[in-house]
């Protein structure tokens, strides 16, 4: 008898316990060579913005970049393609000065035997999708939190924040892979790094209540901390952008633009030395933070809002000129970047990438969720597959033309899911032992159960669509008797 037998995998270093079917005789004896075929990534469904910022650029081929692994979207061709090389999370991503080549920063992670993978820096072709370079193994820690290419030499130096406490700051001769200059910054979180655009030797970086004036020459570094002197210190400040007579900009939590500019005339005594640059004025941009700040090609600025959702447009001497507001659906705004002619790009915090102008507002071009996805199913015969998540959302997926088919809301998070062999329905387990049946078609509840108290972790029909199993954390199985084309549902019993 094969009762309770059972066969452990490990899956990324972790064992997992599976019991053998009841009618498999003699296991050991059944061939076990894996098959031939290989899978190939055909679309990614979904943008990372909830939790991070600035990583939504137009390149010159047309595609829009941005990560929740690296996208390359085509929105006029509707085709994807995907730079393949990180191994984790990415959580940065910095276009150099010629528009092709890409650096994207990635997480500490696991390979699929469990051992650890660190943290590092891939540099590649965005129309080749080769790699470049692959820097930083062995000296970041944790992730990479933020990077930028130079600018005044032609994007030949990377500099580096990590996610340590540290936050270390390094600078890199990235097609050597040689590490010219490093240094801790500070224990607080550190938000962006940029280069300065004509003064090569300048680095800039923000964060928490603080804003960093770093002079790099050779393998040094040295620090000037920004004074807020009589402007109100902010919480967070946020984002860096360069005008052009490369005065600084920055925005912050409070929802004001602050201009630094470089002071070059002899300073009096205890005013501070030569050269360092001090608020030149004070613009209250936004209602609640001011997210991002992008410079324009014509000179000009686009900034945009958390609170407000606003994007506002502000011409050369920083006079708002036009605004737009994000419907709300949408969420904050965490990128904005130049588009095609007037158009420019948005990433917000409930993970859209949208397309728009000030005339015509916002088409959705990426969509997904917003939190941890739980739950998959595929259709038994057509090209559509349902997620549900932690987000609590249900998504319908078209996966010929990778469009949204319909969306629903639920009173909970969705844990698993499965569709009816009629394709009329769908079953969808939750956390808290509650399960739903929805029109596959129409979206509407048709039948409502809850099992136990605990997660559900699997629904599943029977081929012939009359049973329904429902697998619960509280280690039972629930079945029921399926009738009227998986509209009427009768308890059976429980399996222990």
């Amino acid at each position: 008898s094969t009762e309770g037998e059972y066969i452990k995998m490990f899956m990324r270093g972790r064992p997992i316990t599976m019991f053998i079917p009841s009618d498999v005789e003699n296991y050991d004896d059944i061939r076990t060579e894996l098959p031939p075929e290989k899978l190939k990534l055909e679309w990614v469904y979904g943008y990372r913005g909830r939790d991070c910022r600035a990583n939504v650029y137009l390149l010159p081929t047309g595609e829009i970049v941005y990560f929740i692994a690296v996208v390359l979207f085509n929105y006029e061709e509707r085709t994807q393609r995907h730079y393949l090389g990180h191994t984790d999370c990415v959580k940065c991503l910095a276009v150099h000065p010629d528009k092709i080549r890409i650096a994207t920063g990635q997480l500490a992670g696991v390979d699929k035997d469990g051992r650890p993978l660190q943290p590092h820096v891939r540099v590649w072709d965005s129309v080749s999708l080769a790699t470049l370079q692959v820097i930083g193994l062995g000296t970041f820690e944790r992730g990479v939190g933020c990077l930028d290419f130079s600018k005044a030499d032609s994007g030949t130096h990377l500099c580096v924040i990590d996610d340590s406490n540290e936050h270390m700051l390094t600078v890199w001769d990235w097609q050597r892979k040689s590490k010219i200059a490093e240094i801790k910054t500070t224990n607080e979180v550190v938000l962006a790094v940029e280069f300065h655009p004509t003064d090569a030797n300048t680095i800039i970086t923000c964060g928490k209540s603080h804003i960093f004036f770093w002079t790099w020459s050779g393998n040094s570094l040295s620090r000037k901390q920004g004074i807020f002197g009589k402007y109100e210190k902010p919480k967070f400040v946020q984002c860096l952008a360069f005008l052009g007579n490369g005065d600084v900009l920055t925005g912050d939590s409070g929802g004001i633009i602050l201009i630094w500019g470089k002071t070059t005339v002899e300073a009096t005594p205890g005013k501070g030395a030569k050269g360092v640059y001090q608020i030149s004025r004070q613009i209250k941009a936004h209602d609640g933070s001011v997210f991002t700040l992008c410079q324009m090609r014509n000179g000009m600025l686009l900034t945009g809002g958390g609170k407000d959702r606003k994007i506002i447009l502000w011409d050369h001497d920083l006079n708002p000129e036009r605004e737009i507001e994000v419907p709300d659906q949408y969420g904050t705004i965490r990128a904005v970047a130049e588009g095609k002619a007037d158009q420019f790009l948005v990433g917000t915090s409930r993970n859209f990438v949208l397309r728009g102008t000030f005339n015509d507002g916002f088409i959705v071009e990426v969509q997904g969720h917003t939190d941890e996805l739980w739950g998959l199913a595929s259709h038994p015969f057509k090209d559509l597959f349902l997620t549900c998540a932690q987000d609590r959302q249900v998504c319908m997926w078209n996966s010929v033309d990778h469009t949204l088919e319909w969306t629903r809301l639920l009173d909970e998070p969705g844990h698993c899911a499965d569709f009816h062999p009629s394709g009329a329905v769908v079953a969808i387990g939750t956390h808290s032992g509650r399960w739903f049946v929805l029109d596959a078609e129409t979206r509407d509840l048709v039948s409502i159960h809850t099992d136990g108290n605990e997660q559900l972790s699997v629904m599943r029909y029977s081929v012939d669509g009359t049973l329904l199993a429902v697998g619960s954390h509280d280690n039972f199985i629930y079945l029921y008797v399926v009738t009227e084309n998986g509209r009427k549902y009768s308890r059976y019993g429980k399996c222990t």
